[in-house]
């Protein structure tokens, strides 16, 4: 998944991403302008100085990238009333907390689940918060999103960073591996958890959020939790 090679990204040709619609065909990167640096000469080392500046240079058209994350709130809460929701940053921020804080599980690489929860919603800085209801079928999304996630890698200059961002974020797609299966059960306990907080602070119900998780969790740990949260919600009834 990610990008091979060193990208330099013109900051200007960021700006019709930036300001697309939410739902804009992803084709909209094939737009944008994303010069190949060309391969070096291997007897002719760069200039010092070139190297940092080209990484950091990269670094921040990324960062910079990823501020939409920051920006885009999570279409589940706009969809129902919610005031104030959160971001879609907001909601992978508090995922990277619970993979920091659960109990160890033998087999289970907590740093490798603190990366996962930090990027699997990263796609969304570009293609935005899909869902069922905005009636884009799932094989679509997932093009919309992969292909997404390799400008973003590309734009980050390609490498070992960038590489292990595009694993990440596949593994957790495909469900691959026992991290990935606890980062999903975060995913949906994040959600429920978000659910109940806005249900006892604005006084709405989100019963549906709750039903549509109800039997789906796989890990003990997301099982532990979720009974938890929902326990509390019947007792604050």
């Amino acid at each position: 998944m990610g990008g091979r090679g060193g990208a330099i990204c013109n900051p200007k040709s960021l700006l019709p991403l930036l300001f697309s619609p939410r739902l804009a065909p992803i084709r909209r990167i094939s737009h944008l302008t994303v010069r190949m640096a060309s391969p070096p000469d291997p007897s002719a080392p760069p200039p010092p100085s070139s190297a940092p500046s080209s990484s950091a240079s990269s670094a921040i058209d990324f960062l910079s990238l990823c501020h939409r994350l920051k920006t885009t709130e999570r279409t589940g809460w706009v969809q129902r009333g919610v005031r104030k929701p959160e971001s879609v940053a907001d909601h992978m921020y508090r995922m990277g907390i619970m993979s920091l804080v659960f109990e160890d599980i033998p087999g289970i690489n907590r740093d490798r689940c603190v990366k996962m929860a930090l990027v699997h919603d990263i796609a969304e800085a570009i293609v935005g918060d899909i869902t069922p209801s905005d009636g884009v079928p799932k094989l679509e999304k997932s093009r919309r999103e992969r292909e997404a996630l390799d400008y973003m890698c590309k734009v980050l200059g390609g490498g070992s960073r960038a590489k292990e961002i595009g694993e990440l974020w596949m593994e957790y797609e495909d469900n691959s591996s026992p991290e990935a299966k606890l980062v999903k059960d975060f995913d949906k306990v994040e959600m429920i958890l978000q659910a109940l907080e806005y249900e006892d602070e604005q006084g709405i119900d989100l019963e549906e959020f709750f039903e549509s998780t109800a039997g789906k969790f796989k890990t003990d740990v997301g099982k532990a939790w979720a009974s938890e949260i929902v326990s509390r919600r019947k007792r604050g009834k």
